[in-house]
């Protein structure tokens, strides 16, 4: 299974061409740190520091299956407005052909609005119009598919969040030229009525939807699902049905067999599109001929990826590759800081993807609340945290002959070891300045009271961020405790 995978991987994803039908949105992030109480009424303050705008909805299917590798066909609707603009653009930046999008007078484009303080969702905004596809548009979207077809095309995804556009007779019109051409239509299900489906090559509901369906509430055990995914696959003449269970991984129900598929360990921070990621892998790895068990280890290990991560997040092939070929990669056993080269390399890589990078620096000597608070915050201004971390030479000349209390080696390690964090390098001089001049990111950020033109290196940043220290917490004041806890027990 293993070499299958890297198969996939490294020789096949990049050549399937894949359809995406459905209700495509924008998701907008704002993020902000939280501080006080307004004096107006009992709510937090958020003081916003950055905003973003990626694909939702199927639009995030699309964006998961581009990141792959694959070349991708967009079909749904948007508006004329300002978030449609947003929307087209992000498109054209993925790499996605949006041909298929129907551009539709008074309508306004699906947004989600996610407001966010250190990295902690506080409130979702909601900003939609249930429309149902009409006539015009029907014959519209089945002429943009046989075209695509015409160009070849490897599967098909139909991805439904209730919002109007795939009606029943479009989601079967689909199904019937799957059938016909012999490809693969996926379903990505909402609501309980599951009839419009009926004939799919798979349905991949979570455990929610499939109670939905069922008219119960389903228990997350073996036994539970077996039985009423057996009854629900027969149901709707389904080849596979493919249930999503949260820590409890994939379940696949054939007609031959039934998987159950253990989820990949990881520290969930949100799930927020995961099961978009997963229907992309799925449905690259079956389009590719892989075998079943394949296909949901995969979808697993960047499911994975994606929960690890702050918002809806496109997972890339190199991200699944590193993880499939060393599933403890992650647990940084052994970890190594980056040389200078490999860090240049790094943020380049990520720069060219349009992603934003910020750096930090400092000698986090023993780490503390301060330090994570600290760390979370600049994390959270992009989308890549890079931590340039004073080697023990440069600590002793800053702190005394007494300091570092522990190893740069050692300094690295619990860095590295905290989610937020992408990667630490180190640094032997007193400031990060000729380090910066190589790495060039879009956001430094220091802590403390420095004005930005103190701020070492500023010339090869983007911009300056300085965020404030959390009182009450420093490597200094806890060295003081440790040393007055002793004399007492002395």
């Amino acid at each position: 299974m293993k070499q299958e995978g890297e198969i996939f991987l490294r020789e096949q994803v990049q050549h399937i061409r894949a359809a995406v039908i459905g209700d495509v949105m924008a998701d907008r992030y704002i993020f902000g740190s939280v501080n006080r109480i307004s004096p107006e009424a009992p709510v937090p303050v958020n003081l916003v520091q950055s905003e973003k705008s990626v694909l939702g909805g199927a639009a995030n299917t699309a964006a998961n299956l581009a990141a792959l590798g694959c070349r991708v066909y967009a079909a749904g609707m948007r508006g004329e407005d300002e978030n449609g603009k947003i929307l087209h653009g992000l498109f054209r930046q993925s790499g996605i052909d949006d041909s298929g999008i129907l551009i539709r007078k008074g309508y306004s484009t699906i947004t989600k609005m996610r407001i966010l303080g250190a990295r902690q969702q506080m409130m979702r905004l909601d900003f939609e119009r249930k429309e149902p596809l009409d006539e015009k548009g029907l014959q519209s979207v089945l002429q943009w598919l046989e075209n695509r077809h015409d160009e070849g095309l490897d599967c098909i995804i139909l991805s439904d969040y209730g919002k109007g556009f795939i009606t029943p007779q479009l989601a079967q019109e689909v199904i019937r030229r799957g059938h016909r051409w012999k490809l693969p239509v996926l379903v990505d299900p909402k609501g309980s009525d599951w009839h419009k489906y009926t004939g799919a090559y798979g349905i991949t509901p979570n455990l929610k939807e499939l109670s939905d369906c069922c008219g119960r509430a389903i228990c997350n055990e073996d036994e539970d699902i077996e039985r009423e995914g057996v009854l629900i696959r027969e149901k709707y003449h389904l080849k596979y049905l493919f249930v999503t269970r949260s820590e409890k991984g994939i379940t696949s129900i054939g007609s031959k067999e039934i998987i159950h598929c253990p989820a990949m360990a990881r520290d969930v921070f949100d799930v927020s599109g995961a099961g978009d990621t997963v229907m992309a892998v799925l449905a690259a790895a079956l389009a590719a001929g892989r075998d079943s068990e394949t296909a949901l280890k995969l979808a697993n290990t960047a499911a994975g990826i994606a929960v690890s991560r702050v918002g809806t997040y496109p997972v890339r092939r190199e991200e699944v590759l590193d993880a499939w070929e060393n599933e403890e990669r992650d647990l940084r056993k052994n970890y190594r800081p980056l040389t200078w080269e490999e860090a240049e390399g790094k943020v380049a890589r990520w720069k060219e993807k349009g992603e934003t990078v910020v750096f930090t620096n400092g000698c986090f000597d023993i780490l503390h609340r301060g330090h994570v608070t600290y760390l979370q915050q600049a994390a959270a201004l992009g989308d890549h945290l890079i931590v340039g971390l004073n080697s023990d030479d440069s600590v002793r000349r800053l702190k005394g002959a007494e300091r570092p209390v522990n190893g740069e080696m050692d300094r690295a390690f619990m860095l590295a070891a905290l989610r937020f964090v992408d990667d630490v390098v180190l640094f032997t001089e007193d400031t990060p300045k000729e380090l910066l001049s190589h790495l060039r990111p879009d956001i430094l950020v220091k802590g403390g009271d420095y004005r930005p033109e103190e701020v070492a290196g500023r010339e090869y940043a983007g911009r300056v961020d300085i965020l404030p220290f959390v009182d009450g917490y420093s490597t200094t004041g806890t060295i003081e405790k440790i040393r007055k806890h002793g004399d007492k027990k002395a």
